[in-house]
């Protein structure tokens, strides 16, 4: 599968403590739920740091940020599995 076929999309920094907070939260969302999260990695690589300014477009301007291609909603930063889910299967 391919990024372009995700439709859940994860901006993530490698160092940031709170995207490696929300992990063990995608890893369960997939799990119990059955999506796949597109994991993209922003602070080593510009190509997916010029995609979240795409879909970002000011909101959040930073990461972790959660964006739902299907619905438009976003999440900034971490949240709860409850929010999660929510913004996933909405």
């Amino acid at each position: 599968m391919t990024k372009e076929e995700f439709y859940l999309l994860a901006f993530t920094g490698a160092e940031c403590p709170h995207c490696h907070h929300m992990e063990p939260l995608l890893e369960r969302l997939e799990d119990e739920e059955g999506v796949k999260v597109a994991r993209l990695e922003v602070w080593h690589n510009e190509a997916n740091a010029r995609l979240m300014r795409e879909y970002d477009r000011g909101f959040c301007g930073g990461v972790p940020f959660f964006y739902n291609k299907k619905t438009g909603k976003w999440i900034c930063g971490s949240a709860d599995y409850e929010k999660l889910k929510k913004w996933a299967t909405e």
